[in-house]
């Protein structure tokens, strides 16, 4: 496996791993297919140097089995310190280790661009996703009761962060 910087030729294995997270989970509360247009403007809302979108690939044919992104916590200012993680992997890939390679690499990233606080949003409390942030150093910091919907169910959002500096 190969953990590399996305780039554009890997915008539809990205899209296709979220979009089939839509499709059939709470991994994600979107509720939309987006489009190629879409993927496009998120890339360019990565600049490597700030917001680095990465993808982990196989070592044979170079297929994109997972990806990651920092995106900013919010757009005030003073928030600047702390970014939100984001990590997919495909459904045939999971079980191996992808997902903490994948969340590792953003924590290194943060540690490199200073980040002083990394944040994660777990949608419908996934036992697999809880797991991992935790066993990289995350701790719970909240659950947000009720407060999504997806496939006609009112869903719970775990809030769990980590602290960088």
């Amino acid at each position: 496996m190969d953990i590399r910087l996305a780039k554009l030729d890997d915008l539809a294995a990205i899209a296709d791993i979220y979009n089939r997270e839509v499709i059939h989970s709470t991994a994600t509360l979107d509720t939309d297919i987006q489009s190629e247009a879409y993927w496009v403007d998120w890339l360019a809302e990565h600049p490597p140097d700030r917001f680095p979108a990465f993808v982990a690939t196989s070592d044979d044919d170079k297929t994109v089995l997972g990806w990651s992104a920092l995106k900013p916590w919010s757009t005030r200012k003073g928030y600047n310190r702390c970014v939100e993680v984001s990590v997919y992997v495909h459904h045939t890939s999971r079980g191996v280790g992808l997902g903490r390679t994948l969340l590792q690499t953003l924590i290194d990233a943060g540690i490199e661009r200073g980040y002083g606080y990394l944040a994660a949003r777990i949608g419908g409390a996934s036992a697999a996703s809880l797991h991992l942030h935790a066993s990289l150093g995350f701790e719970h910091v909240g659950t947000m009761r009720r407060v999504g919907e997806k496939f006609g169910n009112v869903v719970d959002v775990v809030l769990m962060g980590k602290i960088l500096s």
